[in-house]
């Protein structure tokens, strides 16, 4: 290999240091109409009336929109393969406002002023209903926030919407009742875990216009580029033949643009105008009106024996999906399926949940998907079953992590054909210095520096349900285009994809021309979303390339007069074995441009049947003020096995950006909501995120397993590295502290209280 396993720059990032016009809202026509939204300032009503006249005679107004002027057909704007999970349970506009910050009208002008303007002078009269606030009340609660007839679910996922149920399911193997009390030891704790932004620095952003032959033609900042033309086509009723969906780049995602937030208001303004129109969320709307991370309550059950194997794990997830399902049945199963599996040696679990509906924001995609959540719980009791048995919590994972050649519990019969979680251990433990600081020192200084360790899973893209697709094709002058239908957000997959499609050709990546996502062009990917790109989109590389290499064989062999079996290609020309007679590939490429009947172009497709998990190992150090609970991260430990690391310097900036989100996630970040549901957390003032000085010491190494069904032996690594941090800097709080916290986020006050009692 000379690309893959080798630290190549992006391709893209000299038009991102130099500043190019490469975003959607650099690219977005100047004479746009300029799109803004009325929101409800209820958390559930019923509009009775709304007046638009005395705003429509502001001058520069082009339209007003109300739950009158759009389709009465329901839709899930969560981008997911069809049939989708989530279920069809929104309009573009509703007579029913279902969380402070739900869309009332759509106003479109020609400045910004005006539509601001115009919104001021929209009177709506409200009846305002009881709302649900508290997820645990929600379920078969007398208020319903989805009382709709034409509500529905595609799949079986146990959605109830007159029980204000989004789903529900059970899973379990052997007796787990019975297994745990048999065990000697056994802790039961309920974990609870709050929303969280995405915080990209890019908001939510789209621009709509007709092209030359009547269709709507959409360029919105999106991780679903396919999954959009869908969702729009049953939003506004029309044939997805009359739709077209381009992504430019895009300013950062984390799941949050796997749903479609922004891309219906500006659409049906320019088709009931005919004009462009655009979109740009504000960081307000971005933080009250979108889709953070899934509220959850997680309790777990973990036992073990005298000897340290823990037997069995009962894990029970109440989700609360908010005022839509986005993405609620899939979130939740990660909870469960991403964090029992660790533990190969159990004989018996049980996983079960509930996703609600509530009166708030609507839940969605955020890196980690639910995975996050359950692992906090599993992780932290596993932590405090080690305690209970007197023993190191490391040398309680090492007598019980999954190893490879197992088949993981509860992670739908797969087998870890690749795993170096034992190694990531051992060399986080190393690392960290270990065996000298656990569990805690006094510093003297009225500190204590505790440390604290938890692992970590996910997935490579979902099995039996995602596919991929690319198409290659060789140029003039023999210089290569890849088409992809995979959308970089930043982690630079385009790159990546490069890379292998390099190796395979035996050619340099200069002579690569990578395209990004244009739905009329690139070929079908369902999206960059579930940890797939490297995964299942490498494999279609590979199997493109191979295609075509048959092709470029057979049409050198054509043009040498030989046959087939007789000649070879080395990625810079068609050679005859037998003579040494030789057809450079430029030479290919521009006689193909004449008298040729034989597209030298490949496509292929890629499905996977497993999704073989990345794991990780992350280990934290903190400070702690005795006299204030005040918690300083020192340093912070991670090794990550993902197969092959494709692009070292990649997979670092990667983990380094996840373990840095998920010390957000455990120490500072906070949706909070005042008793009416009023989301007060609207700004970065009120809503941290963790700086630079902030996040203290990271320090990343990977320890490498090779994956046999992946590209060049890869795994993903998008997600798994946000979902150490809250368990590990949890038992590190503890072990300084002698302060349990098991509601995210861990703050100074809860410390101190804590160490009060």
């Amino acid at each position: 290999m000379s690309f893959v396993n080798t630290a190549v720059p992006k391709v893209d990032a000299p038009a991102l240091v130099t500043g190019k016009p490469v975003y959607t809202d650099d690219i977005a026509p100047k004479d746009c109409l300029v799109v803004k939204i009325l929101r409800s300032p209820h958390a559930h009503a019923l509009i009775e009336e709304i007046q638009t006249e005395n705003a429509k005679k502001v001058p520069g107004v082009e339209c007003i929109l109300t739950y009158k002027d759009v389709p009465d057909k329901r839709f899930t704007m969560a981008g997911q393969t069809y049939p989708e999970p989530s279920p069809y349970d929104r309009l573009i506009l509703d007579q029913r406002v279902r969380f402070v910050g739900d869309a009332v009208a759509i106003v479109a002008a020609e400045t910004k002023e005006a539509a601001e303007r115009a919104m001021k002078l929209i009177k709506v009269k409200y009846e305002v209903l009881e709302p649900v606030l508290d997820f645990h009340q929600a379920k078969d609660n007398a208020v319903l926030i989805h009382p709709e007839e034409n509500w529905k679910s595609l799949c079986p996922v146990g959605a109830d919407n007159k029980r204000n149920l989004c789903a529900c399911g059970r899973e379990e193997h052997g007796d787990i009742d019975a297994v745990l009390d048999a065990c000697d030891y056994v802790v039961e704790g309920t974990y609870h875990t709050k929303a969280n932004q995405q915080a990209m620095m890019e908001t939510f952003r789209t621009y709509t216009y007709m092209d030359t032959y009547g269709r709507l033609n959409v360029v919105s900042s999106t991780q679903i580029t396919f999954h959009v033309r869908r969702i729009l086509a049953n939003a506004l009723d029309i044939p997805k033949s009359k739709i077209r969906v381009i992504k430019p780049r895009i300013g950062g995602g984390f799941g949050a643009k796997q749903t479609v937030v922004t891309e219906v208001y500006p659409a049906i303004v320019t088709m009931k105008t005919g004009k462009p129109a655009k979109l740009v969320y504000t960081r307000e709307e971005s933080q009250i009106a979108s889709t953070p991370r899934h509220e959850m309550e997680v309790k777990v059950r973990v036992g073990a024996d005298k000897d340290g194997i823990i037997k069995g794990i009962d894990v029970y997830t109440l989700s609360n999906t908010g005022a839509f399902g986005e993405h609620g049945p899939t979130t939740v199963g990660l909870s469960g399926h991403k964090s029992i599996p660790l533990y190969g040696k159990t004989e018996a679990f049980r996983f079960a949940y509930d996703v609600v509906y509530t009166n708030v924001m609507s839940a969605g995609a955020y890196r980690g998907y639910g995975a996050t959540q359950g692992l906090f719980a599993v992780e932290s009791a596993v932590n405090e079953l080690a305690e209970k048995m007197g023993i190191d919590p490391v040398a309680l994972r090492e007598k019980n992590i999954v190893t490879e050649g197992q088949v993981m519990p509860a992670y739908y019969g797969e087998t870890a054909n690749s795993c170096a979680l034992d190694r990531c251990l051992e060399k986080a433990k190393e690392m960290m210095h270990w065996d000298e600081k656990f569990p805690a020192r006094d510093l003297g200084n009225g500190k204590v520096r505790g440390v604290g360790v938890a692992m970590a899973m996910q997935g490579s893209s979902i099995s039996n349900v995602d596919n991929a697709s690319v198409a290659i094709k060789v140029n003039d002058d023999g210089f290569y285009s890849l088409m992809i239908g995979a959308s970089d957000m930043g982690t630079g997959c385009d790159t990546i994809l490069a890379q292998m499609a390099a190796d395979c050709l035996d050619c340099e990546m200069e002579n690569i021309i990578v395209s990004g996502v244009d739905t009329d062009v690139s070929p079908y990917d369902s999206g960059s979303y579930a940890s797939s790109t490297t995964y299942l989109t490498g494999i279609a590389v590979m199997k493109t390339c191979e295609t075509l290499k048959e092709k470029i064989l057979a049409k050198g062999a054509q043009y040498l007069e030989c046959s087939r079996e007789e000649v070879d290609f080395d990625g810079k020309k068609v050679f005859c074995l037998k003579d040494g007679r030789e057809i450079s590939l430029m030479e290919i490429g521009n006689r193909i441009m004449c008298n040729n009947e034989d597209a030298l172009f490949a496509s292929e497709s890629y499905s996977s049947p497993v999704s073989p998990p990345p794991f990780m190992v992350g280990m934290a150090e903190v400070d702690v003020d005795q006299e204030t609970g005040e918690i300083e991260l020192v340093d912070y430990v991670a090794v990550v096995d993902c197969g092959t690391v494709v692009n070292p310097s990649l997979a670092r900036v990667q983990t380094e950006g996840g373990i840095a989100q998920g010390i957000g996630m455990a120490l500072y970040e906070d949706v909070v909501y005042s008793e009416s549901g009023k989301n007060f957390s609207n700004s970065f003032m009120q809503y941290k995120i963790p700086s630079r000085q902030d996040v203290g010491t990271i320090r990343v190494e990977f320890e490498s397993s090779y994956e046999p069904t992946g590209p060049f032996g890869a795994k993903s690594i998008g997600e798994v590295v946000i979902n150490t941090p809250s368990p590990a800097i949890a038992q590190a709080v503890y072990n300084a502290s002698g302060v349990r916290v098991k509601e995210l986020p861990i703050t100074a006050e809860k410390v101190y209280w804590g160490m009060k009692k």
